[in-house]
Order: structure tokens, then sequence, then C-alpha cells
């Protein structure tokens, strides 16, 4: 990348990376202060925020580390490829497991609260961080470029995510293995959990009150998180798409431009999926509200304690002046 391209790069990575934290800690925050972690879904929403906490704190940087080609030992550079994909797979593994659970909640709403309790959810949440490092240093195991040790006839390399990464692992086990197929499992979990709401409030249309706010809160919450699925299908799918060109049509050029632009986006979900929490996800929604609130009180707080402050040296300075004019005056 040339020099001017990189540093827009960097800066728009910056940017990006550090909006994922703040938002994510935010986000976490929020789940924590309004109680929502005894409830299943909003511990994997936890989850899902912490992976992408993670893409702006570690993955983000070290995106950028390897970026400026930097030259580092093989393996020091095939583990910190290695640590770029783990964020992905995490977040892939827990969309799928928040759309069982919301599947799960809409069909047996009845045996849903025994079925699924607040510790089976967080072994859940590990078995997907476990899982997701597992696929994610796969290739610490063998799967890598053997050809850049040979051309680099050294240990040490100019550190590249496509050097030490092989094309067939992204291609074949990546984005075919393990991203195309849950994402059709979500798709149609989704798909079956909306016509399953629908059918439930049309045959319920007479009965109590309760029953249809219960129906409407459950459809709000799958199409919030349904939202969130679809962001992250938009902002990753270009990404794969362009690996996928690549890799089964060599002859086809992709402007570096482009690379970029699907880096960013993959990396800019991680900053968008606080927003539509706070948003679209009420119990967050109104905490984010409270937060806002203490921090905006705690200013105007400030403010008058300022004011006053200020107004008080000034009398203090009236007092003092006062005495002396009067001798003055006597003088």
């Amino acid at each position: 990348m040339v020099l001017g391209g990189g540093f827009i790069y960097i800066s728009l990575e910056v940017l990006i990376a550090v909006g994922c934290c703040l938002g994510n800690v935010l986000v976490m925050w929020a789940v924590w202060r309004s109680g929502a972690l005894n409830q299943t879904t909003f511990c994997l929403i936890v989850s899902l925020a912490m992976a992408d906490f993670l893409v702006g704190a570690v993955a983000i940087p070290l995106a950028v580390v390897v970026d400026v080609h930097v030259k580092i030992p093989f393996h020091a550079c095939l583990f910190i490829c290695c640590v770029l994909i783990v964020p992905l797979q995490a977040s892939v593994l827990t969309l799928l497991a928040i759309a069982v659970d919301r599947c799960l909640r809409v069909c047996i709403p009845f045996r849903y609260k025994t079925t699924v309790t607040k510790k089976h959810s967080w072994i859940i949440a590990a078995l997907c961080w476990i899982l997701a490092s597992i696929l994610g240093f796969l290739p610490m195991f063998g799967w890598y470029n053997h050809d850049t040790l040979t051309h680099y006839n050294s240990t040490s390399i100019d550190c590249q995510f496509i050097a030490v990464i092989p094309a067939s692992y992204l291609v074949h086990f990546i984005y075919e293995g393990c991203f195309l197929p849950p994402l059709a499992v979500m798709i149609t979990l989704y798909c079956y959990i909306f016509f399953k709401i629908r059918r439930q409030s049309r045959g319920r249309a007479g009965v109590a009150a309760e029953t249809g706010a219960y129906t409407q809160k459950e459809h709000k919450l799958a199409s919030s998180l349904a939202l969130v699925l679809a962001l992250f299908i938009v902002c990753w799918l270009p990404l794969h798409v362009i690996q996928a060109i690549t890799y089964y049509n060599q002859n086809i050029h992709v402007p570096s431009i482009a690379l970029y632009f699907g880096i960013l986006l993959s990396h800019a979900n991680s900053m968008v999926n606080p927003v539509v929490y706070a948003f679209k996800i009420p119990k967050i929604k109104q905490e984010y509200r409270k937060i806002w609130r203490k921090v905006i009180g705690r200013q105007q707080q400030a403010d008058i304690n300022a004011t006053a402050s200020n107004t008080t040296e000034s009398h203090d300075v009236h007092v003092r002046i006062s005495p002396q004019v009067g001798v003055n005056d006597i003088i």
C-alpha cells in the first residue's frame, strides 16, 4: 500500500478500534448493571460483545502490525495471523448459539427456563470460544504456507497474512466450511422463528393481553438479533468473496483498495453492534439512558459547583477589599 493510502487505512483502523473498545465495554457494563446477565440470551450477547471488544483491543492492532510488514520469526507471524481469525470464529459460533437459543425460546416457551439455564448458557459460550480457538489456531499445527519458509531460507520473514496463511485454509475451511454453513442454519432458524411467532400471534388473537405482549416482546428481540446477523453477513461477506475470487481465478486482479475496504468493513462490524443494541434492545437502551443521565448529571453538578466556587471567591475578594477602602476613606 502506498504511503498516503497506508496512513488513511491505519487512521481508520485506529478509529474503528477505539469505537469497538468503548462501545462494547459499554454494552457489557449496561447488561451487568441491568441485571440481565440472569437471562441466557444476554449471557450470549455479552460473549458476542467480548468478541467484538477483542477485535478492537487485539485483532486490529495486530492487523496493523501485519500490514506494515515487520520482520519477525515465521511462527511468531503465524501466531499473530491465527489470533486475527479467532474473534471471527467466536462471533459466528456465538451468533449460531443465540439463534438456537431464540428458537428454543419460541418453540418450547413453557420448558425453556428449565431446559436452558444461566449455567448452560455460560457453558455454551465457553465452548464457542474453545472451538473458535481450535479452528483459528489450526494453521499452527501444520496447515500453513511451507513455501514461505523455503523462499526466505530463514526463520525470519516480512510478516504478511497471505504469506503464512494458505488460501486453501481461508476459502475451503473458514469460508466454505465454518462461515457459510452456520449462516445458512441461522437464516433458516430466524425464518422459522418469525413464522412461529406470526402463527402464535394469529392463533392467540383473542387471548389475554399478557400473551400478546409476550409474543410482541419475543418478536422485537428476535428482530434485533436478526439485524445483528444481517449486519454481520453484510460486513464479512465481501472480504470472503474477494478471497474466494482470487483463489479460484488467479488471473483476476482485485485492486488493493477493494481488499482494504473489505478488511475495514469486517472490523467495522464490531463497532456497529453496540449501536444496534442501543436502538433495538429495550433493556440495553434503557441502561444506556441511565448511564447517559448519570454522566450528564455529574457534569451539571460539576458546573454548578464551579459556579458556586467562583461566586464564593468573588465574595471573599470583595470582603477583603472593602475594609481597606474604608480605612483609606477615613484617612
